[in-house]
């Protein structure tokens, strides 16, 4: 008998391990996979995708001597801390050392050492002295270094700012101990660069460039009785935070590639073939400037995006207001068109169909046409609020047979946009329609008429636009 126990025992034991062993397998592999514990060999770093404009660029006539003392940190910014202060700068402090790789990478430049001037210069000291106090294999003094290269022109300029959080959000559920969030911020740096004529000071171009810089972060968790005394949890997720250095780069090389284009139109520095002007490069910059007006600040891209004629499809849920209690919610289909004059008015029809209906009361089917007006808030961006307003006519099963069944109304309400393609955008909305007769339910009484509760769902497609990036 105590053989079989031991036996039971050691095999329950035995699945035990086994279990456990699978859970912290399984808990290790994800941990390794989300943070992987493992060193990882230098290597050379990677280009921007600006930097593969500046090596598409067209040669130029001659090569241009430049120098640049120093393309500094102008925000005075500190890293932001929840902890207290933090004395880390908020940007890289070796901005000139990104510059001159960038002048390099252009091969439109010949940069000279500058921000260093003092080291090199007693260097040619130390040479000179030993030059001066000694001589050659062959016995003979050895020759002056010679002259120094001297830029014909000067670039300055710096990060002029660095702002934090332009732009913020989230979004998360949770429901019975299980949910996920997800949150994300913008940051923003912008860049001046300008090239002044060393011979007569004068300013030759500027450029400013400015980039985002995105951080986000993702968790999922749960956290639950699975019993009385059992308790579920877990949670796993992950951060990612771009790295502000290689977006002060591509804001730097964007700045470079925008000066060489720049100088060219204007005259101050020349290609080694006139007809390389129209190269892919030159007309991709030209495009990004023409289109650069229609970025705001946040580096959203706004232009008009309701032109013409826009056709709708809604489906609704509606319930009405009146003088019998327990109101039934009921299905509804809308159609309508609506014609935009101007970006941020639109002025159409609508037509559709539905039922109201009240417990153990009524119910009853009514159609409608109507006029409606949409004034939209931020008519230029990709998601908006609007405002409804507008009337028509409700008509019931046997509308035209009996007077009765015609009721005039009015209409208002708010809804929200979001286009998800240049042609065509989802809306919400959500309005009221009051009868400007009582009756909808068949009962004339009090002193407030019946209506009508409606919340629709739809999409809209936009005809006869013009909308090209």
């Amino acid at each position: 008998m105590f053989i079989l126990w031991l036996d039971v025992m050691i095999k329950r034991g035995v699945i035990i391990s086994i279990g456990l062993w699978g859970v912290l397998t399984f808990v290790s592999g994800c941990a390794n996979y989300l943070s992987p514990f493992k060193t990882e060999n230098a290597r050379l770093g990677s280009p921007t995708s600006v930097n593969k404009e500046l090596k598409q660029l067209p040669p130029p006539e001659d090569k241009i001597i430049v120098a640049t003392y120093r393309f500094r940190d102008q925000t005075g910014q500190y890293k932001s801390s929840e902890n207290g202060a933090s004395w880390s700068t908020a940007v890289t402090q070796g901005a000139t050392s990104i510059l001159i790789r960038a002048l390099e990478e252009s091969g439109w430049f010949v940069p000279i050492e500058r921000e260093d001037l003092s080291n090199l210069l007693n260097e040619r000291k130390v040479i000179q002295m030993v030059r001066a106090q000694y001589k050659g294999q062959d016995g003979k003094t050895l020759p002056q270094l010679p002259p120094l290269l001297y830029a014909g022109v000067l670039l300055e300029g710096g990060i002029i700012s660095y702002d934090t959080n332009v732009m913020t959000g989230g979004l998360g559920a949770r429901y019975l101990g299980i949910g996920a969030s997800g949150q994300y911020r913008q940051d923003q740096v912008t860049i001046y660069l300008r090239a002044t004529s060393t011979q007569s000071g004068k300013i030759l171009k500027t450029v400013y460039t400015t980039k985002t810089i995105l951080s986000e972060k993702v968790d999922a968790g749960v956290f639950r009785f699975v019993d009385t005394d059992k308790l579920l949890e877990g949670e796993a997720g992950y951060s990612f935070n771009e790295p502000t250095t290689l977006a002060v780069t591509e804001a730097i090389e964007k700045a470079v590639l925008s000066l060489i284009i720049e100088g060219v139109h204007k005259g101050l520095w020349n290609l080694n073939n006139p007809d390389d002007i129209n190269s892919s490069v030159f007309k991709n910059y030209e495009r990004e400037k023409n289109d650069s007006e229609n970025y705001d600040s946040f580096g959203r891209y706004l232009t008009n995006k309701r032109e013409g004629v826009g056709v709708g499809i809604n489906y609704a849920m509606q319930w009405y207001q009146g003088n019998y209690p327990n109101p039934l919610i009921r299905p509804a289909g809308e159609m309508n068109i609506t014609y935009y004059p101007h970006p941020k008015f639109g002025i159409g029809m609508e037509a559709g169909l539905g039922n109201i209906a009240a417990r153990n009361a009524f119910e009853k089917e009514y159609s409608y046409v109507g006029l409606k007006g949409t004034y939209y808030i931020l008519p230029n961006m990709s998601n908006t609020v609007y405002l409804i307003a507008g009337g028509g006519l409700l008509v019931g099963r046997t509308g035209f047979s009996r007077g009765e069944d015609l009721f005039p109304y009015i209409s208002g309400g708010i809804g929200f946009e979001q286009f998800i393609t240049p042609y065509m955008g989802i809306n919400v909305e959500f309005k009221n329609v009051y009868s400007m007769e009582d009756g909808l339910d068949g009962v004339k009484k009090g002193n407030i008429n019946d209506m009508i509760w409606r919340g629709n769902v739809g999409i809209k497609f936009y005809l006869g636009t013009n909308k090209t990036k």
